[in-house]
């Protein structure tokens, strides 16, 4: 390829979460539609996960999850501001109601954010390239800071910051969730100057949600594209230039792959949601696998990469 315009991190979250999810991610790896993976520690078969990114040399980092299934930390796991009272985290709308209550402890979040730190690096034996939140936990309010303080202390470099040009012109998606992106949003942008006090890097430009399941499409991801690449480096101050003038714009796009779950197989503690056993995952599946996506990328000059490449 001639010198791309953007280097993409194509990132495949929800690994570890079953059997079904890891081969569908996987699949994407080899077809060359994704670039990297982010493990859910916690889940059913993170382990199964961390071989398959070793065997097949998949850049791999963290999905913090403080929303969903069992604390790794066994000290939080009964009598904590984390969980319920069968033990479970509250859910991705219940935690953040608790947190606009003060229900939660900040210090028991640090320490359920180090031990999956910790056991991602005993299933993986590295730190993670990169480490972001399930269902954008680590961008809310006093969860920022603990989380930046974390990737900090253990010199993690990259997280994800999800504010996504064009969000705001989709007819497509529901009211409720472009009510809930635009909260994610919001967290996202007053995160910005934490993270960069803590001298944490990300991208210049986050996709992904208006191209999750059935809204992904080849037309979604070019409109994507083109947005990433009005919006250009000028978003962070993360971007890379390149030795011509025209600076690289660095990019990721979040995706969910997988073959649908089976019932009661997979998830964090609790079975698989409605999400993992729906056919948007293999329909994701299918379109990241797509000839013409892969000649999409070639024709805008799109260069896919990990991480650590940008």
């Amino acid at each position: 390829m001639p010198q791309p315009r953007m280097k993409l991190v194509v990132t495949g979250d929800d690994f570890g979460y079953c059997p079904r999810r890891n081969q569908g991610i996987v699949d994407c790896f080899q077809a060359g539609g994704i670039s990297s993976v982010s493990l859910l520690v916690n889940a059913s078969a993170a382990k199964e996960a961390a071989d398959l990114a070793k065997r097949h040399n998949i850049p791999i980092g963290l999905h913090a999850n403080l929303s969903e299934g069992i604390p790794v930390c066994q000290s939080l796991q009964q009598a904590s501001t984390l969980v319920n009272q069968h033990g479970f985290f509250h859910g991705k709308m219940g935690f953040r109601q608790a947190l606009e209550r003060s229900q939660l402890c900040m210090k028991q979040v640090e320490l359920e954010l180090r031990a999956q730190v910790k056991l991602f690096m005993e299933l993986t034996g590295h730190l993670p390239h990169h480490m972001d939140g399930h269902q954008h936990v680590h961008v809310l309010p006093e969860v920022r800071e603990v989380f930046a303080q974390v990737l900090s202390d253990l010199r993690i470099p990259y997280t994800r910051v999800p504010v996504e040009p064009g969000l705001h012109s989709c007819p497509w998606l529901p009211a409720h969730l472009h009510r809930f992106y635009t909260q994610v949003e919001k967290d996202a942008m007053d995160s910005i100057p934490v993270f960069k006090r803590y001298g944490i890097r990300w991208p210049d430009v986050y996709l992904g949600l208006t191209t999750m399941g059935q809204n992904m499409s080849i037309p979604s991801l070019q409109r994507a594209l083109s947005h990433a690449f009005s919006a250009g480096p000028a978003v962070t101050t993360s971007s890379s230039a390149s030795e011509s003038n025209q600076p690289v714009v660095t990019a990721e796009l979040m995706v969910h792959p997988g073959y649908p779950s089976h019932p009661q197989k997979g998830g964090c503690g609790e079975g698989p949601d409605d999400f993992s056993q729906s056919a948007d995952r293999q329909h994701e599946v299918s379109m990241l696998k797509d000839p013409s996506l892969l000649a999409l990328y070639r024709q805008e000059r799109v260069q896919l990469c990990a991480f650590k490449d940008l």
